[in-house]
């Protein structure tokens, strides 16, 4: 009779645990496998609802909520790009020590440069130098402040239908939504994703890998070397490309940042 007792006390726990570890695994941080080209966002599998900022009367109380929405986002994403950061700044001291990289590092490394669309022939201090530029965090607040010029505070149709806040477009046929105001001969459409978490990814990543935004990522890596914090006043500037309206752009986005520092934090 006391082994029973035993054995079903046994089994109870055993499957009290499996449960807990389940509970766990829902609700923890999806962590991106390496060399995934898309970061996947916390609990993907629950709907995502945006609030109805145009329904938020007081102007700065919609900011608040605006910002207040899209915080947790940028935290995750930045997290991610400083863990892996982390780890490449570790190597590259191995390496400049003369130590030699494990094979699980290597793989690793590999792994974080596919992401990155970064290429070399070997693993080099120059390597991970050059690569370390493209992973990076970005300042909260220059997020925060794009994301708002971009939707409008969060009621453009591009955000509300697409979970886009950052105006990124896609060039397939079918891959999001079609401009309404789309110039004849062009074929881009504006990119739909499946949270707005996966469009902050995104969004991050294209700062971090494309061509267009090297001015931004040396402006970055050049505050690295002074020892200087990124900040978003500095930063901005790296993103004349990402608009057709250039400096215009750079300019609106510095005065929205002026205009909103106390609510930024």
């Amino acid at each position: 009779m006391k082994s029973g007792r035993v054995g079903k006390l046994t089994l109870s726990m055993g499957l009290a645990i499996s449960l807990i570890i389940v509970v766990m695994l829902v609700l923890s941080p999806q962590r991106p496998e390496m060399g995934d080209t898309k970061v996947l966002a916390l609990n993907p599998d629950i709907e995502h609802t945006i609030p109805d900022f145009s329904d938020i009367a007081d102007v700065t109380e919609k900011k608040k909520a605006f910002f207040d929405y899209l915080r947790p986002m940028i935290a995750r994403q930045n997290e991610f790009i400083r863990i892996d950061r982390d780890f490449l700044l570790s190597q590259l001291e191995l390496l400049t020590n003369g130590e030699s990289l494990s094979s699980e590092s290597i793989e690793r490394i590999q792994g974080i440069a596919d992401n990155y669309q970064y290429n070399f022939r070997q693993i080099s201090s120059k390597a991970l130098t050059n690569l370390l530029m493209r992973v990076d965090l970005v300042p909260a607040d220059m997020i925060l402040i794009q994301a708002a010029n971009e939707t409008g505070w969060g009621s453009s149709r591009f955000a509300n239908e697409g979970n886009n806040f950052f105006g990124q477009w896609c060039f397939r046929k079918g891959c999001g939504l079609v401009p309404q105001s789309r110039s004849s001969g062009l074929n881009h459409e504006v990119a739909v994703y499946k949270t707005v978490e996966d469009s902050v990814a995104s969004y991050l990543k294209n700062l971090n890998t494309n061509a267009a935004y090297l001015e931004f990522r040396q402006l970055r890596a050049g505050l690295r070397s002074a020892g200087e914090e990124l900040n978003a006043d500095t930063l901005i500037h790296g993103l004349i490309n990402y608009s057709e309206r250039q400096q215009e752009y750079i300019d609106e986005l510095l005065q929205m940042l002026r205009h909103n520092r106390q609510l930024l934090g």
